[in-house]
C-alpha cells in the first residue's frame, strides 16, 4: 500500500513491475461517484501522476458487482444550477486527469457501468471488461443530458451508435459493448484480475519513454488534423533515439534472433 497516496475514498498500491492501482472504496455497494469520492480519486490521480516509477494505471473498484454505477443521484437530486456545474465540473477534472495521465490507463470493468462511471471509463486507454458488465448512459432517463466525456462516443464507437446509447438510456451487455468498441476486451469474470494483469504486466515491460511518448501522441492524434500529426510524428520518431531505448530493445531483438 502507498500510504502517502491513498486516502479515504481511493486505495493506492504500487507493485514491482510499476504497475499503480487505484482502488475506489467505501463508496457504496456500486462505486458510487458523489463529491468526497471524486475528490479523493481527482488527489490520488494526480498524485501518482508526478511519479516516474509509475508505469501503467490501473482503475478498479470494490468488489465485483460493479466497476462504477454512476454518479451519486442522491446527490445530484438536490443540486440547483450552480452547484450542478461545480459537481459535474469536479468529475471532468476526474476523467482529465485520467485522459491526460502519462501512462496508459486500464479500466478493470466487472458488472454495471453506468453514467458518469462510463465517462470515466471512456477516459482511460483500455477497457476490460467481464463477460457480466452491462453498460450505458441513463441519464436522460433522469432528466439530465450525458455530458462531459461522453462527448469522446462519437468518436469511439462512431455517431449512429452513440446516438442510440445516449438517447435511448438503454443499456448494452458485454457482447454488444466490445462489438460497438466501447470496450476493449471482454473476459470471463474469473479470469478478469488475470488478463488486467496480463495487459498491465505487457505494457510496463516495454521502454518506460516510449510509452509515455505514444500515450501523448494518442491525445494530439485526437485534436490535430491527420498531415499535421503525420508530419510531426517524424521529429517524434528521432526523438525516440535520444532516449537510448530503441538501442537496447533493438539489440535485444537481434541478439535473440542470432
Amino acid at each position: 500500500m502507498s500510504a502517502s497516496l491513498s486516502n479515504h475514498h481511493a486505495a493506492v498500491e504500487i507493485d514491482e513491475r510499476g504497475v499503480a492501482t487505484v482502488t475506489i472504496r467505501e463508496a457504496k455497494s456500486l462505486n458510487i461517484l458523489g463529491t468526497p469520492v471524486i475528490a479523493d480519486l481527482t488527489q490520488a490521480v494526480r498524485g501518482l501522476a508526478e511519479r516516474d516509477d509509475v508505469r501503467v494505471l490501473v482503475v478498479r473498484g470494490t468488489g465485483d458487482k460493479g466497476f462504477i454505477g454512476g454518479a451519486d443521484i442522491n446527490e445530484m437530486a438536490a443540486l440547483t444550477r450552480e452547484r450542478a456545474e461545480v459537481f459535474i465540473s469536479a468529475l471532468r477534472d476526474l476523467c482529465n486527469a485520467l485522459r491526460h495521465f502519462p501512462v496508459p490507463v486500464i479500466a478493470r470493468m466487472p458488472g454495471w457501468c453506468l453514467g458518469g462511471g462510463l465517462e470515466l471509463a471512456l477516459a482511460c486507454d483500455i477497457r476490460i471488461a467481464a463477460d457480466n458488465a452491462q453498460l450505458g448512459m441513463p441519464e436522460v432517463k433522469v432528466g439530465i443530458p450525458s455530458v462531459i466525456h461522453a462527448a469522446l462516443m462519437p468518436r469511439l464507437i462512431g455517431n449512429a451508435r452513440a446516438a442510440w446509447l445516449l438517447l435511448t438510456g438503454e443499456i448494452a451487455d458485454a457482447a454488444e459493448s466490445l462489438a460497438a468498441g466501447i470496450v476493449s476486451r471482454v473476459v470471463p469474470l474469473a479470469d478478469l484480475d488475470v488478463e488486467v494483469s496480463r495487459v498491465a504486466s505487457l505494457l510496463a515491460s516495454f521502454g518506460p519513454q516510449v510509452v509515455r511518448q505514444q500515450k501523448r501522441l494518442l491525445r494530439e492524434w485526437e485534436e490535430a488534423p491527420l498531415d499535421v500529426s503525420i508530419d510531426n510524428s517524424v521529429a517524434e520518431f528521432g526523438s525516440a533515439f535520444d532516449t537510448g531505448e530503441p538501442q537496447h530493445h533493438m539489440a535485444s531483438f537481434l541478439n535473440r534472433k542470432r
